[in-house]
């Protein structure tokens, strides 16, 4: 199992709005995906940014490029929410699942 992890950071008024977008487009996008394996997104607040962290699982590294193409360090990043971003991790960063309970 593979462990996807970026995150970004949008103003605090913005953050439901890309919650929207991650459970609607995002999700939908990623269910189509062969090998996908589920997906967390958290949230943390800190004075008036939300900084959001999504991790996604994938079966294998096959399947995350299934999903993010032949570049997969680069995030994956809908056109219509990249203005709603203040900042975000430039390169995505994937982890081996050593375990899980």
């Amino acid at each position: 199992m593979i462990a996807r992890v970026w995150r970004g950071w949008v103003h605090a008024q913005d953050a439901d709005a890309y919650d929207r977008h991650y459970r609607a487009e995002v999700l939908s996008t990623l269910r189509a995906v062969n090998g996908f394996g589920g997906a967390r997104l958290m949230r943390r607040t800190i004075d008036d940014e939300v900084e959001f962290l999504s991790i996604t699982y994938f079966e294998t590294m096959d399947a995350v490029h299934r999903f993010a193409g032949d570049t997969p360090e680069t995030p994956v990043i809908a056109d219509a929410v990249r203005p709603l971003f203040i900042r975000f991790d430039s390169l995505v960063r994937h982890y081996e699942v050593d375990f899980e309970t």
